[in-house]
């Protein structure tokens, strides 16, 4: 049989909360076990830092700015065949949904939306394709908070559950393996809302205890340098992650329990980081921010692990790579050869080194705090936006201006702009240049970027 698949991913976790990627604590043993059994990605980054685009993308493999899903409050549009789709109508398999889907309401930012389904149940014709096992809500952080919520199944039917949520999200994963008959492959996509913040309580919320559990947190240097809520926030946090970590133990035993293991590959990834309030605080903020709308390496720089199937053997893979790349490497594992119909590119290769003329570069588009695009090298940082533009309104611009340069060599936690200092002028010429060529690629025209 095929293999079984497995997409867990968090919301707003950053990398360097993982052992695997140089976490002190120990915070991730069980996802530091499959790095260690797979293969991990040392630098992979978000195409898009915002709940909604992202996963419009993770969906349709296209950018946010094709889909028009460019900002959060926007629905997946219905033309376009999605992930869910393929799975089930070109690769056979059955699938489960489970967590959070924030696609399926549509309005202005921040106000009530006109199609609102984020405590209701997500219609059938709004769940992207997906029409097996479905433990979901549009907006999870609506109609949960850290401890007891509910989501709703494949018929409608409001689900509550008690406990930490996390917990919760997890068990309906593992009682879907229980029921799994066996008869097709599974494809299974477990979408955890943790370590995001409880937006109604602006607050971090780890399971109880978590501020004594973690109170020895040493804080990556960005946090550290440039304050933010980091210091308080914290322990609540890798409590957040820590959960998550537990729950995908569990998930792992579950599988070597139903001897499902050794045929399934997981991949674990997160949509986007968090800037903890440090970062989105100069003139050119357009719109608003509060974790994560930001080209910088803490919303962007993500944790991707990949274990099962040809992702075997304690690789790691220091290249550049984009999650845009998710949706295409999980259709090549069922079986389905997209091409072109999707972005990003299949990750086995990166790990098999087939390109040998691949550039080692990411592209990303920002919304809602401004409307911006970088590029990130393995030695520099570059970013633009759009003066005048508010982030929330705006998907694109025709013209751009510099924002920021950093120089990951030298300032690795990118405190020193030096996108206006002439030693770097070169520099900045060309990553202009190369940028330029990413927006034409991904949104076909060629803005203006200006100093």
């Amino acid at each position: 049989m095929a293999y079984n698949i497995i997409f867990y991913f968090s919301d707003q976790q950053r990398w360097d909360t993982c052992g695997c990627f140089g976490q002190p604590l120990n915070i991730t043993p069980n996802l530091d076990d499959l790095a260690a059994e797979g293969v991990k990605f040392d630098n992979a980054f978000s195409p898009q830092p915002v709940c909604g685009p992202c996963r419009a993308l993770f969906q349709t493999g296209k950018y946010p700015t094709e889909t028009g899903c460019f900002r959060n409050n926007l629905m997946l549009p219905s033309q376009i065949k999605t992930l869910g789709e393929y799975m089930e109508k070109d690769a056979g398999y059955e699938t489960a949904y489970i967590g959070k889907w924030h696609l399926a309401s549509d309005g202005e930012l921040e106000k009530k939306p006109t199609v609102d389904h984020t405590i209701t149940a997500v219609p059938l014709e709004l769940r992207g394709g997906y029409t097996g096992y479905w433990r979901a809500a549009d907006v999870l952080e609506f109609t949960s908070h850290g401890y007891d919520g509910y989501v709703f199944d494949e018929n409608n039917n409001r689900i509550d559950f008690k406990g930490y949520r996390a917990d919760c999200i997890n068990q309906f994963a593992l009682d879907y393996l229980d029921q799994y008959a066996g008869e097709k492959p599974f494809f299974m996509t477990v979408s955890q809302i943790e370590p995001h913040h409880q937006n109604d309580h602006n607050h971090y919320e780890g399971p109880n205890g978590s501020k004594q559990r973690f109170a020895d947190f040493v804080l990556p240097e960005d946090l550290k340098a440039l304050g933010g809520n980091a210091a308080e926030e914290y322990p609540d946090y890798l409590g957040q992650c820590a959960s998550l970590d537990e729950n995908l133990g569990k998930l792992v035993s579950k599988l070597k329990e139903k001897g499902l293991y050794d045929n399934t590959v997981i991949l674990y990834a997160s949509d986007h980081g968090s800037h903890f309030k440090t970062r989105n605080r100069d003139a050119h903020l357009n719109g608003y921010d509060d974790y994560k709308r930001s080209c910088h390496d803490g919303c962007l720089h993500v944790p991707l692990v990949i274990c099962g199937g040809p992702f075997k053997g304690g690789k790691e893979i220091t290249d550049l790579v984009s999650t845009e790349s998710i949706p295409k490497t999980l259709l090549a594992l069922a079986g389905v050869d997209v091409g072109d119909k999707m972005i990003g590119e299949n990750l086995l290769d990166v790990v098999e080194k087939k390109n040998h003329n691949r550039v080692n570069e990411v592209y990303a588009q920002i919304s809602e705090s401004r409307c911006g695009r970088c590029i990130r090298t393995a030695d520099y940082m570059y970013s633009v936006y759009a003066p005048g533009v508010n982030g929330g309104e705006a998907a694109a611009s025709d013209v751009y201006a510099d924002d920021f340069l950093y120089d990951m060599q030298k300032d690795p936690w990118q405190l020193n702009n030096v996108v206006a200092d002439p030693a770097y002028a070169a520099v900045k010429a060309e990553l202009r240049e190369r940028l330029l060529n990413w927006i034409q690629h991904a949104e076909g025209s060629r803005p203006t970027i200006t100093d």
